[in-house]
């Protein structure tokens, strides 16, 4: 097919789309629609899509989750390494993949050579079968493209017509992909929040990259976080120093079908060796624990642990009395 015919398909795919995205109640309405509303009984017996893990235990088949940490955190090696994981089919952290899914990752920040480095880095043991992991960065249009936005309809649209069969998107990052709109007004982000859901509706899987602000929560409004079902907040530990090369802490801060120990966080540390990156975890309060710990043996009090790891004194007690009851401080 000519690159005139292809440029033809892609304009009316996207016509067509950016219809669909335009709102239906006026014509509804005037066509007399009802809103679909079932009996207590009907709805209890109602056959809906069963959610089926991606990544178990935390997200699944129609999940919004977000993934937001400050810069330089890990972000993208971590959702990298994450969406090449669901595409192969292979662990990661200790998560498990049930099965491989066709994965579009969409990059809006990072140099193409950049990013090529980067999943050299994260190769995982078994590679993703052809299709299953497609990839687009802004250094794949060309010099007269406009790069996309995804607070637009059309914008919207665009990538609707590149989702092809793909399961799960990923979008890195969330400033640089929505171009138009105040970040901190709830209103700007209505338009990106309805895509989204119609996403969902389509089966489709989407996991958000964003910038964490000054306050360590996601940067602009907090209406983002409300249609979502889980919501990852990366963290350098308190003790973090830049030599210790890229290690963080997962915190889940929305995990809506999540419970107990489901939901605990991660310490997580990548290393590389040679070109290779290699990903080591454990749980987040065991690291916490062997911090107080080692903290505590070189003669600081409860007060001054806390103050150094941000912990409630309370939590640190319980590592305190954890410790001693175990032998590895003195009573």
């Amino acid at each position: 097919m000519s690159q005139v015919l292809l440029a033809a398909e892609l304009n009316a795919r996207v016509e067509q789309t950016v219809k669909s995205l335009k709102s239906p109640n006026t014509d509804q309405l005037a066509a007399g629609y009802r809103l679909p509303v079932l009996d207590l009984a009907e709805f209890a017996a109602r056959q809906f899509p069963p959610r089926n893990p991606v990544v178990a235990p935390w997200l699944s088949h129609t999940d919004l989750a977000m993934v937001f940490g400050p810069r330089g955190a890990g972000k993208t090696h971590f959702c990298l390494r994450l969406a090449l994981s669901i595409a192969a089919g292979n662990s990661f952290l200790g998560w498990e993949v049930p099965a491989a899914r066709k994965v579009l990752y969409l990059d809006f920040e990072m140099a193409g050579v950049a990013l090529q480095q980067r999943l050299l880095m994260h190769k995982p043991e078994h590679s993703p079968e052809p299709g299953y992991f497609r990839l687009f960065s802004p250094d794949l249009l060309s010099r007269d493209e406009i790069l996309l936005d995804l607070s637009s309809a059309k914008g919207q649209a665009i990538i609707e017509a590149a989702i092809e069969d793909s399961n799960v998107i990923f979008i890195d990052n969330l400033s640089a992909a929505c171009r138009t709109g105040k970040e901190n007004e709830g209103e700007s982000w209505l338009p990106v929040a309805e895509w989204l859901g119609s996403l969902r509706r389509q089966g489709i899987t989407v996991v958000l990259v964003h910038h964490a602000g000054k306050n360590g929560q996601q940067r602009g409004t907090s209406r983002r976080e409300d249609a979502l079902d889980v919501v990852l907040s990366l963290r350098r530990p308190s003790d973090y120093d830049s030599d210790q090369g890229c290690k963080f802490e997962i915190h889940f801060e929305k995990a809506r079908h999540l419970s107990g120990d489901e939901s605990a966080g991660l310490a997580v540390c990548m290393a590389t060796r040679g070109e290779v990156a290699t990903w080591t975890h454990e749980p987040l309060k065991e690291s916490t624990f062997t911090k107080v710990v080692e903290l505590a043996s070189e003669g600081l009090s409860q007060a001054d642990i806390a103050g150094e790891l941000n912990l409630n004194k309370s939590t640190v007690s319980r590592h305190l009395a954890r410790a001693r009851s175990e032998g590895r401080l003195r009573a």
